[in-house]
């Protein structure tokens, strides 16, 4: 990984190994983090992606990821290793950055 990842940039990442229900293989993540924190730590936030849709779950954002519908699976933030990137595949545009900062706040805020 060359390049420091930005918030809202969406790579493919390496999220083997897990332990239980948490979401694994090899799959798009979007950076959460605020950027000065991905310019110095080892780690980022994270949110993975998934192509199981679930309309109905507020705690997922609908997204189009690459050319493949997905979600934000917002229920499993977390923190990595920045070696866990493979490559730049997307970005969230400025509308849809919003609405998952929506979705954190109410459910990780006050």
């Amino acid at each position: 990984m060359s390049s420091m990842p930005l918030r809202y940039e969406i790579y493919l990442a390496d999220l083997n190994p897990t332990i239980g229900g948490e979401i694994q293989k090899t799959r798009p993540v979007v950076v959460v983090s605020q950027n000065d924190m991905n310019r110095y730590l080892e780690t980022i936030v994270i949110c993975p992606l998934t192509t199981t849709i679930h309309p109905t779950w507020h705690c997922r954002l609908q997204v189009n990821c690459d050319g493949v519908d997905a979600e934000i699976v917002v229920d499993q933030i977390r923190a990595i290793s920045k070696q866990r990137l493979i490559r730049k595949i997307d970005q969230l545009s400025e509308a849809l950055a919003a609405q998952l900062r929506s979705i954190i706040t109410e459910m990780y805020g006050e």
